[in-house]
């Protein structure tokens, strides 16, 4: 735990100065804080704070933009930009339960990218690890794109490392074909970015890591400019693109999140290694283990003996969060997920994972994910809380 908290520490100093070295370079000033109205024509402080994300992802360009609700949107978004009819798409293990309906394979979804004509081949995992032999086979066919998600998901496979992301983007790009990074979790867990390790294109969640726990909305799409502006066009209109956009009243809160983000993500690390310490105390399994070093974003699995246990799990959470902490969650029919999922989310932005929160799907093998959390000591306060009402569950059986 102690090297754990002095490498955070360490890379959160390390990745502010980046980000206090990109502000210098665009010249923030108040001026540029205050949002645009209406169309958003010559937003000056939206510019400069695509120009920051472009340098601090490692990309050409980037589009940091409120009108995107959620890192699903920005996502889809940048997939429905650019993989065009009769391109063939490598999808790397299972996404996110919110994009299968767009990259499912069978094109269930009127408005998959299958359904547009897209070829899109699965590469699955084999024992939590990417199946080589269907990797290199998949990559023989001459994809024209392959989409790589970052963190693990509702998924019992580790989060990619830096080094696996280069080297399947690499590998991708010796293939013919283009990468397309899934980052929402990832940012500043690391002292670079998938555009420095080679990524096309990449998007991710301003009510993640990003944001810093202030952003009240926004996503972001960053890449080579070329593909950047084809997301433009698809976000607003065909020849209108990035120009329109206005950064309304959530400009201030997009740079000032920024600013904390890497304080925020090191706090986040910290208290979620935290966490895997106690609870593997306790008796429960968790990944990653709490001396693991590097982390790979803010999440924690923990596995849990079944239903009523992750219940009791997730309402522990929610006790301890500052807002709505006196609401009891129950397992609701979440849009874009096939199965009902419970969620601790009594944080001040709806849906900010950067905040602590708590959430699973209610599908075997009931592993609780618990993230964020901008102040280490919250997350051990519900850690400990997990515990307890555990515990007072199995006194009570």
């Amino acid at each position: 735990m102690t090297t754990v908290a002095a490498e955070a520490d360490a890379l959160a100093e390390r990745n502010l100065a980046r980000v206090l070295k990109a502000f210098r370079t665009v010249r923030l000033s108040a001026a540029d804080l205050v949002g645009s109205e209406g169309y958003g024509y010559g937003d000056i402080g939206r510019d400069k704070l695509e120009q920051v994300y472009a340098e601090l992802l490692g990309t050409e360009a980037a589009l940091v933009r409120p009108q995107w609700a959620s890192g699903t949107a920005a996502l889809a978004t940048m997939a429905k930009a650019v993989v065009e009819p009769g391109q063939h798409l490598v999808l790397v293990g299972p996404v996110y339960d919110t994009l299968a309906p767009l990259l499912d394979p069978a094109g269930a979804h009127p408005q998959s990218l299958a359904r547009r004509g897209a070829r899109i081949t699965a590469v699955p995992l084999a024992h939590d690890r990417l199946d080589g032999e269907r990797w290199e086979a998949a990559l023989a066919d001459e994809p024209d794109w392959v989409y790589l998600q970052r963190s693990r998901g509702y998924q019992r496979r580790p989060s990619w490392t830096r080094e696996t992301l280069a080297a399947l983007i690499a590998e991708a790009h010796r293939a013919g074909a283009q990468v397309l990074i899934d980052n929402c979790y990832g940012e500043f867990t690391d002292y670079s970015e998938p555009g420095q390790w080679g990524a096309d294109l990449l998007a991710g969640s301003l009510l993640k890591n990003p944001g810093g726990g202030l952003a009240a909305t926004g996503g972001y799409v960053a890449g080579r400019a070329r593909l950047v502006d084809r997301v433009g066009d698809e976000l607003n209109a065909p020849g209108v693109g990035a120009d329109l956009g206005p950064g309304g009243p959530y400009l201030r809160g997009f740079w000032q999140g920024l600013f904390y983000a890497p304080h925020a993500v090191a706090e986040a690390i910290c208290g979620t290694a935290a966490a895997a310490h106690l609870l593997a105390e306790a008796g429960y399994a968790v990944d990653p283990p709490a001396d693991t070093w590097p982390r790979q974003d803010i999440v924690l699995a923990v596995e849990l003996p079944g239903p009523e246990a992750l219940l009791a799990a997730v309402r522990a959470v929610q006790q301890v969060s500052p807002v709505d902490g006196h609401v009891v969650p129950e397992p609701w029919a979440m849009p874009g997920y096939p199965d009902p999922v419970v969620m601790a989310q009594g944080g001040f932005v709806p849906g900010g994972s950067l905040e602590l929160s708590a959430d699973a799907p209610m599908r075997p093998p009931w592993t609780l994910y618990l993230q964020g959390g901008v102040m280490r000591q919250h997350t051990v306060l519900a850690a400990r809380a997990i515990i307890e009402a555990l515990a007072a569950r199995t006194s009570q059986a």
